[in-house]
């Protein structure tokens, strides 16, 4: 019961004790006021008839006096009349039952008990005593009057103890809303959401406890942002450079290692390599300063570049060399964005030498395409870089490949995903204390290319993205994971969307509107990467709210590689995270990967979110992930993907 109620019934309880005595002070006050009219009224009586009768009854004319009392008696307001003469003999006596009305309850005439007094008067006749005369008033008068009395009291109490109540609990309620706010708080802390109330309550004691609430809330808030901040600061230690903020060699090779040798995912592209030719002469000519000045404007460059791909790599792996792994593949626009980051970066040279440049930088790029491993990939970009230093321009572009090759497998590509012909593998996520608890299976796309063999994802993604057909890929795969799951598939089943699909609303609509459907929409999890999320931060609030209120639960993947950070989490609050497999790669052997990676597990469960590793191969990997109390592993070490049965 809440506190409103219980001083509602409190008071009810107290206005009940107070109209209970009212009443019974009343009834007794009534009561005692009515038998003094009744003895009045008898004596009164009793007066009148011995004044009368006294003639009779000195002549012992009983048919005279009979006459005279039975018209008295007749009113109806006498109980008994007795007339006896000198020598106390009867002469006439007149009684009727002590009759009450119908009106008047039986319990209330039980629990009143009205005796009305017999009054007498002494008859003389010629200064002889003739006789008396006693008089009795009937009860019924008094009862009847006594319960209209009560009644009315009580309606009247009945009518105002409403209207009281009323008033009373809106004035209650109003009183006590501050404490209303203080259990939502209560409730939000319970969630790891901060709110603060923003109206103080006049009263003192309420008063002090929601300015102690909103300090607990404040300072619980600026310990998570305390924690978020130290996070920061140890990624930005290990995993970016210090001058221009890209990530440093060891991050960038290792998140293009684990884009393209492992998750391959990416699709076709280009890695392009930027190369500061003499960085030593720059120092020299410029000065340490302007040198660095200049080494972030070719950082900035790149980066302007990397927001044409929606995941890039990209990062300084040397004091003079960068490199972004694109998804641009057209030749032409590839030269075009080139030219201009060398344009750009003769202007600047120009204005901190104040002389013609002389290439202070070469920029190549070299196609990217599945079969290739990762370092042979970073080796044709820097032979690309070498041969742009040579070159009498500073920029090279290695061939692409076929045109009509291209087209074709665009077409097939296309058509396959129209038809609906792709199929599904699925890989399990374990929980890391109990290998045979499967707490979910993600799901992966895969076609047939023209030689009826199955292709990876990213050997199609790259054309899929170049065709806006990732929405209709991503309607595709959701389609035969409802189908799956109303047979009643054993375990919750995972699908990743797309930026392309989230950006989408009727995409999004639809999905809610069919999951809504389901059978068992829990089993369904939905899983955004952590880039996508933070271009869509407003977008996807609203949609992880729309999961969470059909118990889907959502998730975000390559989780902790963004350089803004994860204070999102607060606001997003999702049901689990994914550490990016960069991270988890030489877990077992790199002392920085593991405090960073307990770092986001300690964050993630002060939110109470579960916290999930990705791409886990060996058991020194999940004897590592035992240890920094990760929930959950995914990767080869559990088998590789297979048919989603």
């Amino acid at each position: 019961m809440s506190i409103v109620n219980q001083l509602m019934a409190a008071v009810l309880a107290v206005l009940i004790g107070l109209v209970s005595g009212t009443v019974y002070l009343m009834s007794d006050s009534s009561k005692a006021m009515l038998l003094n009219q009744l003895e009045s009224h008898g004596q009164d009586t009793a007066t009148h008839l011995g004044l009368y009768l006294a003639p009779f009854m000195s002549d012992k004319d009983t048919a005279a006096i009979e006459t005279t009392v039975n018209a008295i008696f007749d009113s109806g307001f006498y109980q008994q009349i007795r007339v006896i003469d000198a020598e106390n003999k009867p002469l006439f006596i007149k009684t009727s039952n002590a009759q009450v009305n119908d009106k008047v309850p039986d319990w209330f005439i039980d629990l009143v008990q009205i005796t009305p007094p017999e009054m007498t008067r002494e008859v003389t006749n010629q200064w002889q005593k003739a006789g008396s005369i006693f008089v009795q008033s009937r009860a019924g008068y008094a009862y009847e009057q006594l319960w209209r009395g009560t009644k009315q009291t009580l309606i009247w109490f009945v009518v105002l103890s409403l209207l009281s109540m009323f008033f009373i609990s809106l004035l209650m309620k109003y009183i006590l809303s501050p404490l209303k706010g203080v259990e939502e708080q209560a409730l939000a802390l319970s969630q790891q959401k901060y709110i603060e109330q923003s109206r103080i309550p006049g009263t003192r004691e309420l008063k002090q406890v929601v300015l102690a609430m909103n300090m607990m809330v404040r300072r619980v808030r600026t310990m998570f942002d305390e924690q978020a901040k130290n996070i920061e600061e140890i990624r930005r230690a290990a995993y970016q450079d210090e001058l221009t903020g890209l990530a440093n060699q060891r991050a960038t090779k290792t998140r293009l290692n684990e884009r393209i040798d492992y998750r391959n995912d990416f699709g076709n592209g280009s890695l392009i390599h930027l190369h500061i030719t003499n960085l030593q002469q720059l120092n020299t000519e410029l000065g340490m300063e302007k040198a660095n000045n200049f080494i972030r404007a070719a950082a900035s460059q790149l980066e302007l570049l990397s927001k044409k791909t929606d995941d890039p790599v990209l990062g300084r792996i040397t004091g003079s060399d960068f490199i972004l792994l694109s998804s641009l593949t057209d030749p032409d626009q590839l030269q075009r964005e080139m030219n201009t980051v060398i344009r750009n970066l003769n202007d600047f040279y120009h204005q901190l030498s104040h002389k013609p440049a002389e290439k202070p930088a070469c920029i190549g790029a070299t196609p990217y395409i599945e079969s290739y491993a990762s370092e042979q990939l970073l080796a044709n970009a820097r032979l690309a870089a070498d041969q742009a230093a040579n070159n009498a321009t500073p920029v090279h572009c290695d061939e692409i490949g076929s045109a009509e090759r291209q087209e074709s497998w665009h077409q097939h590509v296309s058509d396959k995903i129209s038809n609906g012909d792709i199929f599904l593998q699925a890989q399990p996520v374990k929980s890391v204390a109990d290998q045979s608890d499967i707490l979910h299976s993600e799901v992966y796309a895969r076609i047939l290319n023209q030689s009826q063999l199955p292709s990876m994802a990213g050997e199609f993604i790259s054309v899929v993205k170049q065709l806006n057909l990732m929405s209709a890929l991503d309607k595709k795969v959701l389609q035969s994971v409802f189908k799956k799951l109303e047979q009643a598939y054993d375990s919750p089943i995972c699908v990743n969307l797309s930026n392309d699909s989230l950006k989408d609303l009727s995409f999004c609509n639809w999905l809610i509107e069919i999951a809504a459907t389901l059978p068992q929409p829990q089993q369904l999890c939905i899983e955004i990467n952590e880039t996508s999320v933070l271009n869509n931060m407003e977008r996807i609030t609203a949609f992880r709210e729309q999961l969470r209120q059909l118990g889907i639960k959502f998730g975000v993947d390559n989780f902790g590689i963004n350089p803004a950070g994860f204070s999102y989490l607060y606001t997003l609050h999702p049901d689990y995270i994914k550490v990016d497999g960069s991270l988890v790669r030489e877990l077992d052997s790199s002392a920085e990967d593991r405090f960073f990676v307990r770092s986001l597990v300690t964050a993630a469960h002060s939110l109470d979110i579960q916290a999930f590793a990705e791409h886990v191969e060996r058991d020194s990997q999940l004897d590592s992930l035992r240890q920094l109390e990760i929930d959950g592993s995914q990767g080869w070490i559990h088998g590789q993907p297979e048919a989603l049965n």
